[in-house]
């Protein structure tokens, strides 16, 4: 891969790069349609890290397609699929267990419910830009904050990767695209897309500037946990660095993890 990277850039051909973990959905290949807008070569890597899943989470079961996944890249004309074994992206145990922590960002909201998740994020990603050199990087806003953290990890690390996000993809009924919705039962998945609704109604009342956030906060956990949700959270965030916001802030998003059977669904939407 380096010397594919070399090769590529002794010929001046800027590389777009897609990270993923495989199991392709339409979400993913906008982010590959992206790329290929960037830049004359596109990388993406499949790559299920372990790093980012803690004790009981889904690694095992973590859906591996790779003949689908490799067919849907060879269609969209990608340039190279990066699939790496665990120890060639961890050789050895320092490299496995590296932390990459960003104290206020990395250590809230997902980041609180999941410890570690995003120094396995940040690890990974920086081992992934050392080994294909991108110049430039395509991530999706679903995962809002983890594209905080990745840029966070190009500046404290002066990585000279550019930064593109990509809007969230959604089904027709609103639900953000994720590989985790193929875990969803078929009345789960009737119910999913509400978490999408209550988002657009706490956009609606935070933009009316009527309601304290906190009671919007609470309305909507409310509402959540009476369709059959778990929430975990559900909050109003300054956008830039996902501080508590004070009432006349403009820069805004909220924020939400909620759990639907065993599913961990995450959504966002800015304001």
């Amino acid at each position: 891969m380096k010397a594919l990277s070399d090769a590529f850039h002794k010929n001046d051909e800027r590389i777009a790069f897609v990270p993923t973990m495989g199991n392709l959905h339409p979400g993913h290949m906008q982010l590959v349609e992206k790329a290929e807008t960037l830049a004359p070569k596109t990388v993406v890597s499949i790559f299920v890290n372990p790093l980012q899943f803690g004790k009981n989470e889904d690694l095992d079961s973590y859906p591996r397609t790779m003949e689908h996944d490799q067919h849907l890249l060879e269609l969209a004309s990608v340039d190279v699929l990066f699939a790496p074994t665990r120890n060639e992206i961890y050789p050895d145990e320092n490299t496995s267990k590296e932390v990459i922590e960003f104290p206020g960002l990395s250590d809230v909201l997902c980041g609180a419910s999941r410890p570690g998740h995003f120094s396995g994020v940040a690890v990974v990603v920086k081992h992934l830009f050392e080994m294909i050199k991108p110049d430039v990087a395509i991530f999706g806003e679903k995962d809002y904050q983890q594209v905080l953290v990745i840029k966070k990890l190009v500046e404290e690390y002066q990585l000279p990767v550019e930064i593109v996000t990509v809007p969230t993809q959604r089904e027709i009924d609103g639900l953000a695209m994720s590989s985790r919705n193929g875990y969803l039962t078929e009345q789960q998945r009737q119910t999913a897309p509400l978490l999408y609704k209550v988002l657009c109604h706490a956009r609606e009342q935070v933009k009316a500037g009527l309601v304290p956030f906190a009671e919007i906060e609470q309305q909507a956990n409310e509402q959540l946990d009476k369709a059959g949700f778990k929430p975990d959270y559900f909050l109003i965030r300054h956008s830039d660095d996902l501080s508590e916001p004070n009432e006349s802030e403009t820069r805004l998003i909220v924020l939400t993890a909620a759990f639907l059977g065993e599913t961990r669904l995450i959504d966002n939407i800015l304001i």
